[in-house]
Protein backbone atom coordinates (compact mmCIF):
# COMPACT_ATOMS: atom_id res chain seq x y z
CA UNK A 1 0.00 0.00 0.00
CA UNK A 2 1.25 2.95 -1.33
CA UNK A 3 1.44 6.40 1.07
CA UNK A 4 -1.42 7.68 -0.90
CA UNK A 5 -4.03 4.69 -0.25
CA UNK A 6 -2.96 5.06 3.43
CA UNK A 7 -3.90 8.47 3.71
CA UNK A 8 -7.25 7.53 2.12
CA UNK A 9 -8.01 4.88 4.74
CA UNK A 10 -7.41 7.47 7.79
CA UNK A 11 -10.43 8.88 9.13
CA UNK A 12 -9.87 12.51 10.18
CA UNK A 13 -10.25 13.09 13.59
CA UNK A 14 -13.41 15.58 14.40
CA UNK A 15 -13.74 17.39 17.81
CA UNK A 16 -17.01 16.35 19.56
CA UNK A 17 -19.47 19.01 19.56
CA UNK A 18 -22.11 19.34 22.07
CA UNK A 19 -25.17 20.12 20.49
CA UNK A 20 -28.75 21.27 21.93
CA UNK A 21 -29.60 17.41 22.61
CA UNK A 22 -26.51 16.29 24.55
CA UNK A 23 -27.13 15.18 28.04
CA UNK A 24 -24.77 18.32 29.70
CA UNK A 25 -27.30 21.24 28.01
CA UNK A 26 -30.10 19.32 29.47
CA UNK A 27 -28.76 18.69 32.54
CA UNK A 28 -27.88 22.71 32.68
CA UNK A 29 -31.93 23.65 31.17
CA UNK A 30 -33.54 21.23 33.55
CA UNK A 31 -31.22 23.48 36.53
CA UNK A 32 -32.47 26.77 34.96
CA UNK A 33 -35.57 25.46 34.59
CA UNK A 34 -35.91 24.39 38.21
CA UNK A 35 -34.58 27.34 38.85
CA UNK A 36 -37.24 29.96 37.41
CA UNK A 37 -39.85 27.56 39.20
CA UNK A 38 -38.49 27.76 42.36
CA UNK A 39 -38.39 31.72 42.24
CA UNK A 40 -41.97 32.33 40.72
CA UNK A 41 -43.29 29.86 43.41
CA UNK A 42 -41.37 31.70 46.03
CA UNK A 43 -42.63 34.95 44.56
CA UNK A 44 -46.27 33.74 44.25
CA UNK A 45 -46.15 33.02 47.87
CA UNK A 46 -44.24 35.72 49.66
CA UNK A 47 -47.15 37.97 47.47
CA UNK A 48 -50.17 35.14 48.75
CA UNK A 49 -49.06 36.15 52.06
CA UNK A 50 -47.67 39.96 51.68
CA UNK A 51 -50.97 41.21 49.77
CA UNK A 52 -53.44 39.96 52.73
CA UNK A 53 -51.50 40.88 55.71
CA UNK A 54 -51.05 44.12 54.25
CA UNK A 55 -55.15 44.37 53.54
CA UNK A 56 -55.41 43.42 56.57
CA UNK A 57 -52.87 46.30 58.53
CA UNK A 58 -54.52 48.49 56.30
CA UNK A 59 -58.24 47.81 57.61
CA UNK A 60 -57.87 46.68 61.10
CA UNK A 61 -57.97 49.79 63.61
CA UNK A 62 -55.09 51.28 65.77
CA UNK A 63 -56.16 51.54 69.05
CA UNK A 64 -53.42 55.29 69.33
CA UNK A 65 -52.99 57.97 66.70
CA UNK A 66 -49.21 58.63 67.32
CA UNK A 67 -47.86 61.77 66.98
CA UNK A 68 -43.88 62.46 66.09
CA UNK A 69 -42.02 63.39 69.07
CA UNK A 70 -38.89 65.41 68.83
CA UNK A 71 -35.88 63.80 71.02
CA UNK A 72 -32.45 64.68 71.15
CA UNK A 73 -29.76 61.84 71.13
CA UNK A 74 -30.05 59.93 74.43
CA UNK A 75 -26.33 61.21 76.60
CA UNK A 76 -23.65 59.35 76.14
CA UNK A 77 -23.32 56.31 79.16
CA UNK A 78 -19.79 57.72 80.61
CA UNK A 79 -18.75 59.29 83.87
CA UNK A 80 -20.94 58.92 86.72
CA UNK A 81 -23.03 57.57 84.40
CA UNK A 82 -21.21 54.73 83.27
CA UNK A 83 -22.65 51.59 83.59
CA UNK A 84 -22.33 49.03 86.53
CA UNK A 85 -23.49 46.26 88.38
CA UNK A 86 -24.12 48.28 91.81
CA UNK A 87 -28.17 47.50 92.00
CA UNK A 88 -27.30 44.10 91.85
CA UNK A 89 -26.16 44.02 95.41
CA UNK A 90 -29.57 44.84 96.41
CA UNK A 91 -31.27 41.91 98.17
CA UNK A 92 -34.84 41.10 96.95
CA UNK A 93 -37.18 41.04 99.74
CA UNK A 94 -40.92 39.35 100.95
CA UNK A 95 -40.54 38.19 97.20
CA UNK A 96 -43.70 36.71 95.50
CA UNK A 97 -45.72 37.76 98.58
CA UNK A 98 -46.52 41.15 97.04
CA UNK A 99 -46.91 42.20 93.43
CA UNK A 100 -45.92 45.80 91.95
CA UNK A 101 -44.82 47.77 95.30
CA UNK A 102 -45.63 51.15 93.28
CA UNK A 103 -44.39 53.58 96.08
CA UNK A 104 -42.80 53.47 99.41
CA UNK A 105 -42.83 55.71 102.52
CA UNK A 106 -41.78 54.35 106.11
CA UNK A 107 -43.74 55.73 109.20
CA UNK A 108 -40.39 54.76 111.42
CA UNK A 109 -39.42 51.28 110.58
CA UNK A 110 -42.83 50.02 109.14
CA UNK A 111 -42.64 50.77 105.52
CA UNK A 112 -46.00 51.14 103.89
CA UNK A 113 -46.88 50.76 99.87
CA UNK A 114 -49.40 49.98 97.13
CA UNK A 115 -50.05 46.83 95.58
CA UNK A 116 -51.15 45.73 92.14
CA UNK A 117 -54.15 43.61 93.79
CA UNK A 118 -55.30 47.34 94.86
CA UNK A 119 -54.45 47.16 98.61
CA UNK A 120 -52.57 49.43 100.63
CA UNK A 121 -50.17 47.54 102.85
CA UNK A 122 -47.99 48.24 105.91
CA UNK A 123 -45.00 45.80 106.55
CA UNK A 124 -44.36 45.48 109.97
CA UNK A 125 -41.00 43.63 111.93
CA UNK A 126 -41.33 41.09 108.42
CA UNK A 127 -44.81 40.81 108.33
CA UNK A 128 -47.52 41.91 105.64
CA UNK A 129 -50.69 43.74 106.46
CA UNK A 130 -53.41 45.09 104.62
CA UNK A 131 -54.16 48.36 105.94
CA UNK A 132 -56.84 49.57 103.79
CA UNK A 133 -58.68 49.27 100.04
CA UNK A 134 -59.85 51.83 97.86
CA UNK A 135 -61.47 49.43 95.28
CA UNK A 136 -63.10 46.09 95.50
CA UNK A 137 -62.38 42.95 93.81
CA UNK A 138 -62.32 40.94 91.79
CA UNK A 139 -58.55 41.85 90.78
CA UNK A 140 -55.61 40.15 89.20
CA UNK A 141 -56.10 41.27 85.35
CA UNK A 142 -56.26 44.10 82.78
CA UNK A 143 -59.89 44.59 82.64
CA UNK A 144 -60.20 44.05 86.77
CA UNK A 145 -58.11 47.39 87.14
CA UNK A 146 -60.46 49.88 86.99
CA UNK A 147 -62.67 48.66 89.89
CA UNK A 148 -60.47 46.49 91.85
CA UNK A 149 -58.21 50.16 91.91
CA UNK A 150 -54.72 50.90 91.50
CA UNK A 151 -52.64 52.77 94.38
CA UNK A 152 -49.58 54.46 92.92
CA UNK A 153 -47.98 57.27 95.11
CA UNK A 154 -48.45 57.85 98.73
CA UNK A 155 -47.12 59.98 101.15
CA UNK A 156 -47.07 60.64 104.65
CA UNK A 157 -48.69 63.71 105.72
CA UNK A 158 -49.00 65.46 109.59
CA UNK A 159 -49.91 63.30 112.53
CA UNK A 160 -48.64 60.21 110.24
CA UNK A 161 -51.65 60.48 107.70
CA UNK A 162 -51.25 58.76 104.79
CA UNK A 163 -51.98 60.47 101.26
CA UNK A 164 -52.55 58.22 98.29
CA UNK A 165 -53.00 59.24 94.68
CA UNK A 166 -55.31 55.81 93.08
CA UNK A 167 -54.74 55.76 89.61
CA UNK A 168 -58.70 55.14 88.97
CA UNK A 169 -60.24 56.61 92.09
CA UNK A 170 -58.59 59.52 93.00
CA UNK A 171 -57.13 61.24 96.25
CA UNK A 172 -57.48 59.47 99.20
CA UNK A 173 -56.67 60.44 103.31
CA UNK A 174 -56.22 56.78 104.80
CA UNK A 175 -55.42 56.32 108.39
CA UNK A 176 -52.95 53.72 108.75
CA UNK A 177 -54.25 52.64 112.15
CA UNK A 178 -57.15 51.90 111.73
CA UNK A 179 -58.00 51.57 108.09
CA UNK A 180 -60.34 54.77 107.54
CA UNK A 181 -60.43 56.07 104.11
CA UNK A 182 -61.67 59.52 102.98
CA UNK A 183 -62.09 60.74 99.60
CA UNK A 184 -60.57 64.16 98.57
CA UNK A 185 -60.38 64.41 94.47
CA UNK A 186 -62.72 61.67 92.76
CA UNK A 187 -61.79 61.03 89.44
CA UNK A 188 -65.75 61.40 88.90
CA UNK A 189 -65.48 65.02 88.63
CA UNK A 190 -64.22 67.47 85.97
CA UNK A 191 -61.35 69.76 86.79
CA UNK A 192 -61.40 72.55 84.73
CA UNK A 193 -64.11 70.57 82.10
CA UNK A 194 -61.62 67.88 81.60
CA UNK A 195 -61.77 64.12 83.72
CA UNK A 196 -59.10 62.29 85.61
CA UNK A 197 -58.45 59.16 84.14
CA UNK A 198 -54.98 58.24 85.25
CA UNK A 199 -54.17 59.88 88.82
CA UNK A 200 -50.27 58.97 89.48
CA UNK A 201 -48.14 60.56 92.07
CA UNK A 202 -48.48 63.05 94.33
CA UNK A 203 -46.16 65.15 97.26
CA UNK A 204 -47.11 67.32 100.29
CA UNK A 205 -45.93 70.27 102.10
CA UNK A 206 -45.17 69.67 105.63
CA UNK A 207 -47.86 71.57 107.07
CA UNK A 208 -50.33 69.53 104.99
CA UNK A 209 -52.45 71.89 103.55
CA UNK A 210 -51.35 71.66 100.05
CA UNK A 211 -51.46 68.44 97.69
CA UNK A 212 -49.74 69.01 94.48
CA UNK A 213 -50.37 65.60 92.18
CA UNK A 214 -50.47 64.59 88.49
CA UNK A 215 -53.18 63.41 86.38
CA UNK A 216 -51.34 61.22 83.42
CA UNK A 217 -53.79 61.96 80.77
CA UNK A 218 -57.21 62.48 80.82
CA UNK A 219 -57.79 59.81 77.64
CA UNK A 220 -55.53 56.88 78.71
CA UNK A 221 -55.65 54.75 81.80
CA UNK A 222 -52.93 53.28 83.42
CA UNK A 223 -53.34 49.90 82.33
CA UNK A 224 -52.46 51.81 78.81
CA UNK A 225 -49.34 53.87 80.20
CA UNK A 226 -47.86 52.13 77.31
CA UNK A 227 -50.43 53.44 74.28
CA UNK A 228 -49.68 56.69 76.07
CA UNK A 229 -45.88 56.73 76.04
CA UNK A 230 -46.39 55.55 72.30
CA UNK A 231 -49.18 57.83 71.45
CA UNK A 232 -47.32 60.89 72.75
CA UNK A 233 -50.29 62.33 74.12
CA UNK A 234 -50.15 65.76 75.72
CA UNK A 235 -53.10 66.08 77.91
CA UNK A 236 -51.28 65.50 81.48
CA UNK A 237 -51.64 67.84 83.89
CA UNK A 238 -50.43 69.36 86.98
CA UNK A 239 -52.90 70.44 89.51
CA UNK A 240 -52.68 71.25 93.31
CA UNK A 241 -55.66 70.66 95.94
CA UNK A 242 -56.10 72.72 98.70
CA UNK A 243 -56.77 70.57 101.98
CA UNK A 244 -58.86 73.48 103.86
CA UNK A 245 -60.93 74.98 100.96
CA UNK A 246 -61.12 71.46 98.91
CA UNK A 247 -60.59 73.68 95.44
CA UNK A 248 -58.57 71.76 93.04
CA UNK A 249 -56.01 73.98 90.67
CA UNK A 250 -55.04 72.98 87.42
CA UNK A 251 -51.26 74.44 87.68
CA UNK A 252 -49.19 72.87 84.40
CA UNK A 253 -51.51 71.71 81.41
CA UNK A 254 -49.60 69.92 77.69
CA UNK A 255 -47.45 67.45 79.32
CA UNK A 256 -46.88 64.40 78.34
CA UNK A 257 -47.62 61.34 79.88
CA UNK A 258 -46.47 63.75 83.99
CA UNK A 259 -45.53 61.34 86.71
CA UNK A 260 -43.58 61.34 89.42
CA UNK A 261 -43.75 64.80 91.60
CA UNK A 262 -41.80 66.21 94.41
CA UNK A 263 -41.98 69.60 96.22
CA UNK A 264 -37.92 71.11 97.06
CA UNK A 265 -37.10 70.73 100.28
CA UNK A 266 -37.67 74.68 100.80
CA UNK A 267 -41.23 73.99 99.20
CA UNK A 268 -40.31 76.52 96.26
CA UNK A 269 -41.31 74.35 93.17
CA UNK A 270 -42.35 71.26 92.43
CA UNK A 271 -40.54 69.06 89.96
CA UNK A 272 -42.72 67.11 87.70
CA UNK A 273 -41.35 64.15 85.97
CA UNK A 274 -42.34 64.20 82.09
CA UNK A 275 -42.13 60.29 81.18
CA UNK A 276 -42.49 60.53 77.19
CA UNK A 277 -39.78 63.50 76.92
CA UNK A 278 -37.27 62.31 79.31
CA UNK A 279 -37.10 65.08 81.26
CA UNK A 280 -38.15 66.90 84.40
CA UNK A 281 -39.82 70.02 84.66
CA UNK A 282 -40.06 72.66 87.81
CA UNK A 283 -43.00 74.65 88.48
CA UNK A 284 -42.78 77.39 91.00
CA UNK A 285 -45.27 77.53 94.06
CA UNK A 286 -43.86 80.02 96.03
CA UNK A 287 -41.12 83.19 95.96
CA UNK A 288 -40.86 85.93 92.92
CA UNK A 289 -41.40 82.83 90.35
CA UNK A 290 -44.46 81.73 91.71
CA UNK A 291 -46.58 80.46 88.89
CA UNK A 292 -43.57 80.27 86.29
CA UNK A 293 -41.84 77.05 85.47
CA UNK A 294 -38.62 76.35 83.54
CA UNK A 295 -36.75 73.04 82.71
CA UNK A 296 -34.81 71.35 85.41
CA UNK A 297 -33.05 68.34 83.68
CA UNK A 298 -33.79 67.82 80.42
CA UNK A 299 -32.74 64.66 77.65
CA UNK A 300 -32.18 62.23 80.54
CA UNK A 301 -30.97 58.84 80.13
CA UNK A 302 -33.94 56.74 80.81
CA UNK A 303 -37.75 57.47 80.91
CA UNK A 304 -38.05 58.60 84.68
CA UNK A 305 -40.73 57.58 86.95
CA UNK A 306 -40.94 58.53 90.49
CA UNK A 307 -38.52 61.31 92.18
CA UNK A 308 -38.21 61.48 95.61
CA UNK A 309 -35.57 63.27 98.22
CA UNK A 310 -31.97 61.98 99.34
CA UNK A 311 -30.08 62.58 102.20
CA UNK A 312 -28.10 64.91 100.61
CA UNK A 313 -29.83 67.47 99.62
CA UNK A 314 -30.43 66.14 96.28
CA UNK A 315 -33.65 63.32 94.60
CA UNK A 316 -33.61 59.78 93.67
CA UNK A 317 -34.77 59.30 90.18
CA UNK A 318 -36.18 56.12 88.82
CA UNK A 319 -36.28 55.20 85.33
CA UNK A 320 -38.69 53.10 84.03
CA UNK A 321 -36.85 52.40 80.45
CA UNK A 322 -33.32 53.07 79.37
CA UNK A 323 -32.27 55.15 76.01
CA UNK A 324 -29.06 53.06 76.05
CA UNK A 325 -26.16 55.51 74.21
CA UNK A 326 -24.00 53.81 72.51
CA UNK A 327 -26.54 51.08 72.09
CA UNK A 328 -30.01 51.03 70.17
CA UNK A 329 -32.96 52.53 71.62
CA UNK A 330 -36.19 51.18 70.40
CA UNK A 331 -38.20 54.46 71.99
CA UNK A 332 -36.25 56.78 70.65
CA UNK A 333 -36.23 54.57 66.97
CA UNK A 334 -39.28 54.99 66.95
CA UNK A 335 -40.51 58.64 68.49
CA UNK A 336 -40.56 60.19 64.87
CA UNK A 337 -42.15 57.22 63.16
CA UNK A 338 -45.41 57.08 63.58
CA UNK A 339 -46.57 54.63 61.09
CA UNK A 340 -44.11 52.28 62.47
CA UNK A 341 -45.95 52.94 65.85
CA UNK A 342 -49.64 52.17 64.33
CA UNK A 343 -48.39 49.08 62.35
CA UNK A 344 -47.30 47.28 65.38
CA UNK A 345 -50.28 47.98 67.62
CA UNK A 346 -52.44 46.65 64.61
CA UNK A 347 -50.67 43.90 65.14
CA UNK A 348 -49.40 43.25 68.69
CA UNK A 349 -50.65 43.82 72.37
CA UNK A 350 -49.00 46.21 74.51
CA UNK A 351 -48.22 42.98 76.77
CA UNK A 352 -46.15 41.63 73.61
CA UNK A 353 -44.57 45.14 72.97
CA UNK A 354 -42.70 45.09 76.24
CA UNK A 355 -41.02 41.81 75.84
CA UNK A 356 -39.13 44.01 73.28
CA UNK A 357 -37.84 46.71 75.22
CA UNK A 358 -34.72 46.21 77.29
CA UNK A 359 -34.79 44.87 80.78
CA UNK A 360 -32.73 46.95 81.84
CA UNK A 361 -32.60 49.36 85.65
CA UNK A 362 -31.13 52.76 86.35
CA UNK A 363 -31.58 54.99 89.53
CA UNK A 364 -29.92 57.86 89.23
CA UNK A 365 -28.76 60.59 91.74
CA UNK A 366 -29.35 64.72 90.98
CA UNK A 367 -27.60 67.41 92.75
CA UNK A 368 -30.10 70.29 94.08
CA UNK A 369 -29.54 71.95 91.01
CA UNK A 370 -30.04 68.93 88.32
CA UNK A 371 -26.67 67.55 88.04
CA UNK A 372 -26.03 63.92 87.67
CA UNK A 373 -24.40 63.00 90.91
CA UNK A 374 -23.99 59.02 90.42
CA UNK A 375 -26.06 55.93 88.97
CA UNK A 376 -27.10 52.92 90.00
CA UNK A 377 -27.27 50.03 86.77
CA UNK A 378 -28.82 46.28 86.67
CA UNK A 379 -27.81 46.00 82.94
CA UNK A 380 -30.16 43.23 82.46
CA UNK A 381 -32.58 43.44 85.12
CA UNK A 382 -31.17 40.31 87.14
CA UNK A 383 -31.26 40.97 90.34
CA UNK A 384 -33.79 44.49 90.52
CA UNK A 385 -36.52 44.84 87.73
CA UNK A 386 -39.00 47.28 86.70
CA UNK A 387 -37.92 50.06 88.91
CA UNK A 388 -40.96 52.60 89.57
CA UNK A 389 -39.04 54.24 92.52
CA UNK A 390 -36.18 54.54 95.06
CA UNK A 391 -36.67 55.85 98.42
CA UNK A 392 -34.10 56.18 101.15
CA UNK A 393 -34.89 55.17 104.20
CA UNK A 394 -31.82 54.67 107.12
CA UNK A 395 -29.07 53.87 105.05
CA UNK A 396 -30.87 51.92 102.62
CA UNK A 397 -32.59 52.64 99.43
CA UNK A 398 -35.83 50.83 99.10
CA UNK A 399 -36.87 50.02 95.16
CA UNK A 400 -40.72 50.11 94.23
CA UNK A 401 -41.42 48.24 91.33
CA UNK A 402 -44.84 48.76 89.43
CA UNK A 403 -44.78 45.17 88.50
CA UNK A 404 -42.28 43.45 90.25
CA UNK A 405 -43.14 40.72 93.09
CA UNK A 406 -40.61 42.34 95.92
CA UNK A 407 -39.14 45.23 96.70
CA UNK A 408 -35.30 45.28 96.95
CA UNK A 409 -33.25 47.04 99.65
CA UNK A 410 -29.82 48.51 98.76
CA UNK A 411 -27.36 49.27 101.51
CA UNK A 412 -25.57 52.87 100.68
CA UNK A 413 -22.82 52.23 102.32
CA UNK A 414 -21.75 49.36 100.01
CA UNK A 415 -22.20 51.60 96.67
Amino acid sequence: MNEAEGLRQRRPYRPQVITEDSPAQEAKEGSTYSSKVFRVTFLTLAASLTVPLLGVTVLLDCPIDPQPISLKEPPLLTGVLEPNTKLRKAERLWENQLVGPESIVNIGDVLITGTADGKIVKIEDGEIQTIARIGHGPCGTREDEPTCGRPLGIRVGPNNTLFVADAYYGLYEVNPDTGETKMLVSTKTLIEGQKLSFVNDLTVTQDGRKIYFTDSSSKWQRRDYLFLIMEGTDDGRLLEYDTVTKEVKVLMVGLRFPNGVQLSPAEDFVLVQETTMARIRRYYVSGLMKGGADMFVENMPGLPDNIRLSSSGGYWVAMAAVRPNPGFSLLDFLSEKPWIKRMIFKLLSQETVTKFLPKYSLVVELSETGSYRRSFHDPNGVTVAYISEAHEHNGYLYLGSFRSPFICRLDLRHV
